[in-house]
C-alpha cells in the first residue's frame, strides 16, 4: 500500500492542473474578500456595521477553495481514463488499493487546500482591512470560521475523488462538480431552502458558519456530509469493481 500511496501522491502533483486550480481558487477568494471589505468599510462609516463581523466576511470568502479541492479531487481520477493509463495502474496496484490510495492522496491534498485556505484568510483579514485604514476584529467566531475552512477542504476532496470514479470523464465530472456548487444546490436553496440544506455543498455552509440562509447545526451537517460521503463512496468502490475499466 505503501508504494501505491507514493506513486499516486507522485501523480497528484504531476502537470499543471493544481497550480491553475490554485491560483483560481485564490483570485476568486480575494476578490470576494475585497468585495466584502469594501462593503464592511461603507457600512461601518454609515454607523451600521460591526468591525467583528466584517472580519469574519472577510475569512468567510475563502470558503470557495473548498470547490476546487473537490474539482481537483475529481480529476486526479478522471485524468487517467482520458489518458488510458487507469488500466495499467489497476494492472499494477488492484482495484481496491488504487481506491484506496486516490482517496488517501485526495484527502491529503483537501488538508494542503484547507491550510492554504486558513492561512490566506487570516493574510487578507489583515490586509484587505488594512486597505481601508481599519484593524480586523479577531473573535472566537472567526477562528470556528477558519477551522471550518480547513474541514470543507478536507471533506471536499474526496467527494471529488469519488464523483470522478462515478462519472469517469474529465470534463463531465468538473462540470458536475461545479454545477451543483454553484448553480443546482444554490438554486434548490433558494426554493426550498430547509430541504436544501441537506445538501452536500449546503450542508457545507454550516460548517464554516454561512449567515443569512437557513442551515443544520454544525453536528447535524457533519453527520449528514459523512452520509453523502458514505454513499457516493460506495457507488464509486462498487462501479470500480465492476465495470469495465475502458
Amino acid at each position: 500500500m505503501a508504494d501505491a500511496l507514493r506513486g499516486e501522491w507522485l501523480k497528484a502533483w504531476s502537470g499543471k492542473a493544481w497550480i491553475i486550480l490554485l491560483v483560481c481558487g485564490t483570485y476568486m477568494s480575494l476578490m470576494t474578500s475585497f468585495g466584502y471589505g469594501s462593503e464592511g468599510d461603507m457600512a461601518l462609516d454609515q454607523g451600521s456595521g460591526d468591525l467583528a463581523a466584517v472580519t469574519d466576511d472577510v475569512v468567510r470568502a475563502w470558503m470557495m477553495t473548498f470547490l476546487f479541492a473537490s474539482l481537483y479531487g475529481a480529476i486526479v481520477v478522471t485524468r487517467e481514463y482520458g489518458s488510458g493509463s487507469i488500466s495499467r495502474s489497476v494492472l499494477v496496484t488492484g482495484r481496491a488499493r488504487l481506491f484506496g490510495a486516490k482517496l488517501a492522496v485526495g484527502a491529503l491534498v483537501g488538508a494542503l487546500s484547507g491550510l492554504v485556505a486558513v492561512v490566506f484568510s487570516v493574510i487578507s483579514a489583515w490586509g484587505v482591512l488594512a486597505v481601508y485604514g481599519r484593524d480586523f476584529v479577531w473573535t472566537t467566531e472567526t477562528t470556528l470560521i477558519a477551522v471550518g475552512l480547513f474541514v470543507c477542504n478536507v471533506l471536499a476532496a474526496p467527494w471529488g475523488v469519488f464523483l470522478g470514479w462515478i462519472i469517469r470523464h474529465q470534463i463531465a465530472s468538473v462540470v458536475t462538480v461545479m454545477a451543483l456548487t454553484l448553480l443546482m444546490d444554490p438554486g434548490l436553496q433558494r426554493l426550498a431552502p430547509k430541504a436544501a440544506s441537506y445538501l452536500f455543498t449546503i450542508a457545507m455552509s454550516a460548517i464554516y458558519r454561512d449567515v443569512g440562509h437557513t442551515l443544520l447545526s454544525p453536528q447535524t451537517a457533519l453527520l449528514v456530509i459523512a452520509g453523502w460521503l458514505a454513499v457516493t463512496g460506495f457507488a464509486a468502490y462498487r462501479l470500480l469493481r465492476v465495470r469495465d475499466l475502458t
